[in-house]
């Protein structure tokens, strides 16, 4: 029996035994729980509003995932959070490439393409209060992690720019003092390992030093046929932290942490699932199920990302009620992008010979990106008998840079398209197709108070707050599809120098209807910022895209405090969408003058008229059934409308069409939800742990429009589908509390996609009617051994 089989068979038989195990040991102990003291759901505490509170007592929607949550769901890094563990968020690999990701929440974040210098996220992400300004360099590994909160809605006060459609907020473990170690080893199908090492050092001379290491790996789950090449779909992620934490007084901390990251990936594999009406080559091409081998072998080599950064925090208390807190911050990323995932798609033949010999095929698609970033934040955090209050300012400041090549890797050597060789390149000489740098600048204000008022017996909470910030972007797209000083008539390098200047609100309102139930309500504001398409001919600047929004909520304990649900719903306008049109132009030679036969690409970006409309509606339920079993719920329906945009490039007989095309949020399930169920047992000395979650999604669109160009007239031909709807079941069992020594051990089985389901999350049409396809990641499962000290 092979190894997945036998750990898949395995897991299903002792997480189905765990559970028919938790309904007698809930039958057989109701009556002594209910003698000796009743089950309570913990406390969660957030920073969300820039200090520690209760979950339950902060107005606004936000769901969080705890270290064991984590452990439980086998996240290794934020990749592993686009099975839907928290429905409002989306998380995707951008197109087939791991190394840059998609992050939606509330279908607002990333509509056009974010792979590029001057574009940026609707969502922002932070570890420990530092922003990161990329898309790249979020696939890597996560360290010691206490929680990762999802902020919903705009948080353009107190988060700022990007966060239009919230912020996932990354909250590391900090220095304990206190001899402790972790280390973890495991291994399971694909060829994966893991490995973590964490060790807190005992204090000295009032400094508290954390160390942690990760490493983790997985083969390719569609092997490439090309033998000397990567298969698809895997990953090298490794890593390291180093914490320290000074405490020289009673009311003053120092905490400074540097990380240093490698995350090698190969990309997905694109699958022609349908041929539509293109003439195919002889070689095996369409794949209507979830490909094990490639159609085709192709060059293929690993992504690979680096990053690292340096973060000092400063936390002086002033007084008992007045807090001033530092976040310095230089961070580095850089990142290779190799990308040969769509040869199947390419597998076809427009040409009016109908003769496949000379033809290339299996485009390679290369990017370079590199950045810097530093950030200073100063916080002034405050509080009196009836008010409390945050403000400060922040100052970004980045330097990025990409360039992009493209080039066929292997060439048709008959008339059928059944024989094909690869071609003999060398990768760095080819053209650089594209290229651009930019520098943008950041300066904001904010504040935010709170003011709870005696007269409503200490129940009424009313905020007010509002941020200012100024986006300057310096850049240059200083290589144009491969040419310069002269492109299809444009001449000369294309500039960028814009700035723009934004005032976000929030209004919040909250009420205590009793000890267990507080309802808000809350308006608030964010966006995202402006910017130019380096994939464009003109390098035109676009205008940032802003979302305003009104909330309602309620926070509810009930049943003793076994029983916690939480949910919002709300109502809001998308402004000034950013959104990105393609077309073909033939290009010029510029000594000659001739006209060339190659057809090349532009894209340029505008922003859509008039207003887009957001609804939805959250619900997280948390219930202690027991003081051994837990079940958690969370549903999210989030609802996106997007004004119909005319296509600048659509035409019909050399004429602007000017009707305005339907245009469809992407990443982004109407309906989605996920449940869990933990459960824990002692057993002869030990522990027995069991975690089950499955989450379901609605499909979704990949692409924003129905266009699709025919080659002639550029007019409208097929619509675009829709991906399908899915349930990932996760599972994980362990035996842990295992003395050994003067330590504790855990021996444990995971799984994800526990029941092996198949389904196409990306899925779009060619210019010629045939369906490419992204699938979902087969079972994978695995086995853990764990020693805490």
């Amino acid at each position: 029996m092979k190894l997945s089989n036998f750990l898949a068979s395995t897991s299903t038989i002792a997480i189905s035994l765990m559970a028919s195990q938790a309904a007698y040991a809930q039958t057989a102990q109701t009556a002594a729980a209910d003698t000796t003291s009743a089950p309570e759901l913990e406390v969660v505490v957030v920073t969300a509003q820039k200090r520690t509170e209760n979950l339950q007592d902060t107005p606004i929607s936000i769901s969080v995932l705890s270290a064991q949550a984590l452990e439980n769901r086998g996240v290794k890094s934020l990749v592993d959070l686009g099975d839907g563990a928290i429905p409002s968020l989306k998380v995707a690999p951008f197109f087939s490439r791991p190394g840059a990701l998609i992050m939606n929440v509330r279908g607002i974040g990333v509509l056009s393409d974010s792979n590029q210098p001057a574009r940026d996220q609707g969502v922002g992400v932070y570890v420990d209060g530092v922003y990161l300004g990329r898309p790249q360099g979020l696939g890597t590994a996560l360290y010691d992690i206490e929680s990762i909160e999802v902020l919903k809605g705009p948080q353009g006060t107190l988060f700022g720019r990007n966060t239009e459609g919230g912020a996932v907020n990354i909250v590391s473990r900090k220095p304990s003092g206190k001899f402790k170690m972790t280390a973890l080893a495991g291994a399971g199908n694909f060829g994966s390992y893991k490995s973590e090492l964490r060790v807190d050092l005992p204090k000295f001379a009032n400094i508290s030093i954390k160390l942690d290491g990760v490493i983790t790996a997985r083969d390719g789950w569609v092997e490439n046929p090309l033998v000397s090449a990567e298969d698809f779909g895997g990953y090298k992620k490794r890593g390291y932290r180093v914490a320290a934490l000074w405490e020289p007084t009673a009311n003053f901390s120092a905490d400074y942490a540097y990380d240093n990251g490698y995350d090698a990936t190969t990309t997905l594999y694109l699958q022609l699932t349908e041929p539509g009406t293109a003439r195919l080559a002889a070689v095996p091409t369409v794949q209507a199920k979830r490909a094990k081998v490639a159609g085709v072998g192709v060059p293929q080599q690993e992504s690979i990302g680096k990053t690292w950064g340096h973060r000092l925090g400063m936390d002086w208390n002033i007084t008992d009620n007045l807090r001033l807190k530092s976040i310095t911050s230089y961070r580095d990323l850089s990142q290779g992008q190799y990308d040969n995932g769509n040869a199947q798609s390419g597998l076809f033949l427009i040409q009016a010979s109908g003769v496949f010999t000379g033809q290339g095929f299996a485009r390679y698609s290369l990017a370079k990106f590199t950045q810097d970033q530093f950030s200073q934040e100063v916080q002034v955090i405050g509080e009196t008998e009836r008010l409390k209050y945050v403000g400060g300012v922040l100052f970004y400041e980045e330097n990025v840079e990409d360039n992009a090549q493209a080039f066929n890797t292997a060439q048709f050597t008959d008339a059928t398209g059944s024989a094909f060789t690869y071609l003999s390149l060398n990768y760095a000489a080819q053209r650089i197709d594209r290229a651009s740098r930019v520098k943008t600048t950041s300066k904001g204000v904010f504040g935010q108070a709170t003011y709870n008022p005696a007269f409503l017996g200490d129940k009424l909470r009313i905020t007010l707050g509002g941020r200012y910030t100024q986006d300057k972007k310096e850049g240059t797209l200083f290589t144009v599809n491969g040419a310069l000083p002269v492109v299809n008539g444009v001449s000369g390098a294309r500039a960028l120098n814009k700035t723009w200047d934004r005032f976000d609100p929030l209004v919040n309102v909250s009420y205590d209807l009793s000890d267990d139930i507080m309802v808000y309500v809350k308006h608030s504001s964010g966006y995202k910022s402006g910017g130019a398409n380096s994939r464009s001919l003109f390098y035109s600047p676009f205008n940032p895209e802003a979302v305003s929004m009104e909330e309602i909520g309620a926070k509810i304990e009930f049943f003793n405090r076994r029983a916690r649900l939480n949910v919002a719903a709300y109502t809001g306008t998308y402004e000034d969408i950013q959104l990105d049109f393609s077309a073909q132009y033939a290009q010029v030679d510029p000594v000659t003058g001739n006209l060339l036969t190659t057809l090349r690409t532009t894209t340029e970006t505008t922003n859509a008229p008039g207003d887009g409309k957001l609804s939805g509606f959250e619900a997280d339920l948390s219930f202690a059934a027991t003081e051994r079993l837990t079940f958690n719920a969370s549903y999210a329906y989030n609802k996106v409308e997007i004004p119909a945009t005319v296509n600048p490039f659509r035409q019909s007989n050399g004429q602007l069409i000017t009707v305005p095309i339907p245009i469809y949020q992407v990443y982004t399930p109407e309906s989605s939800g996920s449940v869990s169920a933990d459960y824990e047992q002692p057993f002869m000395g030990a522990t027995i742990q069991a975690h089950l979650d499955a989450n379901f999604s609605d499909g979704f669109y990949a692409n924003y429009t129905d266009v699709a160009y025919d080659p002639v007239t550029r007019a409208v031909t097929v619509r675009q589908p829709k991906g399908e709807s899915s349930m990932i079941v996760n599972g994980r069992i362990a035996l842990t509390d295992i003395a050994v020594g003067d330590g504790v051990a855990t021996f444990s089985l995971w799984s994800r996609n526990l029941l092996d389901e198949e389904h196409i999350f990306y899925k779009s049409r060619s210019v010629l009617g045939g369906v490419n396809a992204f699938f979902n990641e087969p079972r994978t499962i695995g086995f853990e051994v764990k020693l805490k000290m």
